[in-house]
């Protein structure tokens, strides 16, 4: 069976949103050449607009939900290479307010007709459909809080632009740093059985 598009009129779907603290820390892993904050309109993501309408910015809950969702994208891979871990930085973000976020990780997906193909599926154009009707909603919701793909138990968000100027990041370098050598072994011993190769 097909999932349905979003309803019409879809103001009238009464949204699950969730507040999250403004003390809550975010997480991030990126390309060091580009800023922690970084919106996309690639139309390449899941919850990206569909033709470019806003950007987007993913977050992860915790550094172990940034990691998997950034290399654990070819699913069946087991390894990440040091290469790939140096030219990519490991950022906090901070909200200077609450963040308003539909809460897409239990009963919200059911309350507004839908179901878990929008947060784990491979049909990106559904669920950049369903991400353009959540952000032009009349209840202005800054994002979308649901499960990470590879790691359900973790919590991934996707934040509209229009929060940009509600947001602060700082990089805490590359996985690879020193500093970050407990984490680094957390991650990949630990939680996903990865191995690190050249």
């Amino acid at each position: 069976m097909t999932h349905p598009d979003p309803p019409a009129p879809f103001d009238a779907v009464h949204l699950l949103i969730r507040t999250f603290p403004a003390s809550r820390t975010w997480f991030r892993v990126h390309r060091a050449v580009h800023a922690p904050l970084y919106f996309g309109k690639a139309n390449a993501n899941r919850f990206d607009a569909p033709a470019g309408q806003f950007g987007v910015l993913y977050l992860g809950a915790d550094a172990h939900c940034a990691f998997i969702e950034t290399f654990g994208h070819a699913t069946g891979t087991l390894s990440v290479s040091e290469a790939e871990l140096r030219i990519r930085e490991l950022s906090t973000v901070h909200a200077k307010r609450d963040l308003r976020l539909v809460d897409l990780r239990g009963e919200g997906l059911a309350r507004m007709g839908a179901d878990a193909e929008l947060r784990s599926g491979t049909d990106y154009a559904l669920s950049q459909r369903w991400s353009l009707a959540i952000h032009d909603h009349k209840r202005n919701p800054d994002g979308i809080a649901y499960r990470a793909r590879h790691d359900p138990a973790r919590t991934s968000i996707a934040i509209f632009e229009r929060v940009a100027p509600e947001l602060n990041a700082a990089s805490t370098g590359t996985l690879l740093d020193p500093k970050n050598a407990p984490l680094l072994g957390g991650i990949l011993d630990t939680s996903y059985g990865f191995g690190l190769v050249p």
